[in-house]
């Protein structure tokens, strides 16, 4: 498929709204809405003026408003620092033939940057190459830094044996990582992130067969960790409507799990279920590990809590109807990342820079230089 160049990026500051909680809690104002079709920040807490710096900005990388209506910004959102290439999967993508399933393709986006040595860290030119999945890695969906390229989420196909992780480097051809339980197949597998030890934990909901593309579920929406030394596989949690996002704190002694059971694959929607951030404590038990403890953190002021990440200090973000809502270790909502028509994944660059998905847009929201992910740390 042809790439794709944009140019001569126009970096917009962006506003800051201070939001009165009192305010907003006793409905004096509403801050739940994003009038402008730009990336906007709330600040609720003096906390997330830390994190955006005192002169945040924010570029459109990437729109295919007005000419598609295909969504190819939506999950995945990998940053590799070496090359300096963001990897994004598409929501499912229409199929031109009536005899054809939906797909959902790969975007590799090359960034070109200003100056760095003078402190110029924005992008003024990208290079957009959509890609069709490797064979293995049927309907991507999650993915995370692996080794020297990525490990991919494949939701699989209607036909058995499909699913699974798959690592797929820059230059070679992809890999199986684990792809059953046991000879069952996976669900749809969503999300996953990389201990420091080496083991891989991810979610399997059943969106795939909700979506019409995936054979009916074999198991029960669960949470796993795979460790890739030696083969173990084993469920870690349970009792999810539908687990989706993943991540660790930065000291890994905790594990955030996000419930979007709120939205259903086929498009239903039902308020009193869950679109909720559960903790856990990661404890260690004969040597293996637990998770335990398990609690509310938060829950979505807009939407559904979709992809999960922590920053270097603790705080966690989350994609949500509104755009990116962070909050302390503690579970207070301190700041929203507002983005026109939501947030599903995100990711951190680098020097405090974050690539937020938005469907048919690609922002870059550059904060404070300290302003770190912690699955990275640059």
């Amino acid at each position: 498929m042809a790439t794709v160049t944009n140019s001569d990026i126009p970096v917009t500051p962006t506003k800051v709204q201070l939001i009165d909680r009192l305010a907003e809690s006793n409905g004096t104002i509403k801050a739940s809405v994003n009038a402008s079709d730009q990336v906007t920040l709330f600040q609720y807490d003096s906390a997330f003026a830390d994190l955006t710096g005192p002169s945040p900005t924010h570029s459109l990388l990437l729109s295919t408003a007005g000419t598609s209506n295909n969504p190819f910004f939506h999950e995945a959102c990998v940053f590799l620092p070496a090359h300096d290439e963001v990897y994004i999967t598409s929501h499912l993508l229409q199929a031109t033939k009536s005899s054809n399933f939906p797909t959902i393709l790969i975007s590799r986006v090359k960034l070109q940057r200003n100056d760095r040595l003078n402190g110029d860290n924005n992008v003024h030119t990208v290079e957009w190459a959509k890609l069709r999945p490797p064979p293995g890695i049927e309907m991507p969906n999650g993915g995370v830094n692996y080794e020297d390229g990525i490990l991919f989420c494949a939701q699989g196909s209607a036909q058995t044996g499909t699913g699974g992780l798959y690592y797929m480097p820059r230059k070679a051809p992809p890999k199986a990582m684990v792809t059953n339980f046991h000879g069952r197949d996976f669900n749809s597998v969503n999300d996953v992130v990389v201990a420091k030890d080496g083991c891989i934990w991810f979610t399997d909901p059943c969106y795939g067969n909700e979506q019409d593309f995936r054979q009916r579920p074999k198991l029960p929406n669960q949470v796993y960790r795979f460790d890739p030394k030696n083969g173990d596989l084993r469920i870690v949690a349970d009792g999810f409507g539908r687990p989706n996002g993943i991540s660790f704190s930065p000291d890994e002694s905790l594990c955030y799990i996000t419930d979007t059971d709120y939205i259903h694959g086929d498009g239903s929607k039902d308020f009193t279920r869950a679109a909720t951030i559960y903790a856990f404590d990661i404890i260690k038990v004969a040597g293996g590990p637990f998770l335990t403890n398990r609690r509310v953190f938060a829950f979505a002021a807009v939407g559904i809590p979709d992809g999960i990440k922590c920053d270097v200090y603790g705080n966690v973000y989350s994609g949500c109807g509104d755009g990116v809502e962070v909050w302390n270790p503690a579970g207070t909502l301190i700041g929203r990342i507002m983005v026109p028509g939501g947030v599903a994944n995100f990711c951190f660059g680098k020097d405090g820079e974050m690539f937020l998905c938005a469907e048919q847009k690609l922002w870059r929201l550059q904060m404070a230089r300290t302003t770190k992910g912690a699955l990275l740390g640059i």
